[in-house]
């Protein structure tokens, strides 16, 4: 029988409350959320009813919340970038495992530092790329692993962010100035970094950056449009970018058309309806006019990444695309390999091309892989699983898909990109950087 474990979570938003927490409802033999924080407290009070946490354990903040001696087994850290790392060591120091959201800091001396504070207090720390755990990516992994397709030699992979998912989330909302989280790089694509590099056993030797921010600019705002969108603004029509458009009216994650998720729980996170998204449009940043925002991270970038042994990686992230969706090319010496996860999981392929004439072009039916396709293409609910698992003694840490050190290695990877974008693309040798 699964020991219970319990937990207390610092962040109530998308994923701290949306995500991790609702791990509790799905495992509740091995997880029991104690304590929550937030600076919201209408967010507080949702959860607390949610998860029956009395009141003494509600908390206004982290810090409040970490100045009261150890309160849980566990702590999920999902607050702000620039918060995580200071939130982190003191939770480390009172004896906490931590689940702490990617990515870990935009700094890298803090990124040294949270590695040797967790040696020095023998605690876990799992950095949440849960793109590990998707069933479609272990089984990508496990095809390259026995050499399907030779020696990879190549790699060549597209982040998709998705035109309104990058004005959603890097121009209008909780990411969009790296003066006060982190640059689009690190925050959307440690994921990536983490997880080609995994999957293709490398090692990052040096690397080359390119990017900018091109279009949400004033510059390019239309004639006529407003500081918000609901103001009267006369370019509405014509602006594919218009708030009501995306929130309410796009095909996907419109709430005319069902939606009553992610992005709208954002918006509205006491649960959506019409005239609370309109209200939290006049009044929030997402119904601001996206040529009119404080935004200063890139709409696109590109990295070139020359490994330890010689092979190859050229990696895309771009703002400018229909679907939000990760696809990835890896070329060996007996065949190549292609993934493409979209955001219905279920429409994800893989697919292998043999240079040997005698075999045949192989597809896999990605649906067949799992039943759990939920959160990140089911790796969400796997990652905190695990994570539980190993901090209750039920697995050996050694299992661990992943870990500190290695998720340090994609953010060495994703602050080297930036501050080579930032020098004109000058190459920057990781190990020298780190």
């Amino acid at each position: 029988m699964s020991k219970q474990m319990t937990i207390a979570i610092a962040g109530l938003g998308s994923r701290g409350r949306d995500t991790y927490a609702k791990a509790a409802t799905i495992y509740p033999d091995k997880m029991k959320i104690v304590a929550i924080a937030d600076i919201d407290p209408e967010k507080v009070k949702l959860t607390a009813r949610e998860y029956d946490i009395p009141e003494s354990r509600c908390y206004t903040s982290a810090e409040d919340m970490l100045k009261e001696d150890k309160l849980a087994d566990a702590m999920i850290i999902a607050t702000q970038d620039r918060q995580h790392v200071e939130q982190a060591i003191v939770a480390l120091k009172k004896g906490y495992h931590l689940l702490l959201e990617k990515p870990i800091s935009p700094d890298l001396e803090e990124c040294r530092k949270i590695s040797e504070v967790a040696k020095e207090c023998k605690r876990e720390v799992v950095v949440c790329h849960v793109l590990r755990y998707t069933p479609i990516y272990q089984k990508v992994k496990e095809i390259l692993d026995v050499g399907t397709i030779g020696d990879v030699i190549s790699i060549m992979a597209i982040e998709n962010v998705g035109w309104f998912h990058q004005a959603h989330s890097f121009v209008r909302g909780n990411w969009a100035n790296s003066d006060e989280t982190s640059p689009m790089i690190l925050q959307k694509c440690c994921h990536d970094m983490d997880l080609y590099l995994w999957l293709a056993n490398k090692t990052c030797r040096s690397l080359t950056s390119y990017g900018e921010l091109n279009y949400f600019k004033t510059e390019h705002a239309p004639e006529g449009c407003t500081d918000r969108c609901l103001e009267g603004c006369k370019a509405k029509d014509n602006c594919i970018f218009d708030a009501e458009k995306i929130y309410l009216d796009h095909k996907r994650i419109g709430y005319r058309n069902g939606n009553r998720e992610w992005p709208l729980d954002v918006i509205v996170p006491s649960g959506p309806t019409e005239d609370k998204i309109e209200e939290a449009l006049r009044t929030g940043p997402y119904g601001r006019c996206v040529f009119r925002c404080d935004n200063n991270v890139v709409d696109h970038q590109v990295i070139n990444i020359n490994m330890t042994d010689g092979t190859t990686m050229s990696f895309t992230m771009c703002g400018f695309t229909y679907e939000t969706s990760r696809y990835a090319k890896f070329m060996g010496t007996k065949g190549e390999l292609i993934v493409d996860m979209q955001p219905d999981e279920k429409e994800s392929k893989i697919w292998i091309e043999h240079f040997d004439p005698e075999r045949t072009k192989e597809i896999i039916n990605v649906a067949e892989l799992s039943e759990d396709f939920s959160g990140h293409g089911g790796g969400d609910n796997r990652m905190v699983e695990e994570f539980l698992d190993v901090i209750s003694g039920e697995k050996s840490e050694s299992t661990y898909i992943t870990s500190l050190d290695r998720s340090l290695q994609s953010h060495y990877c994703a602050l080297a990109a930036e501050y080579s974008r930032l020098h004109d693309g000058k190459p920057v040798d990781i190990e020298t950087f780190r």
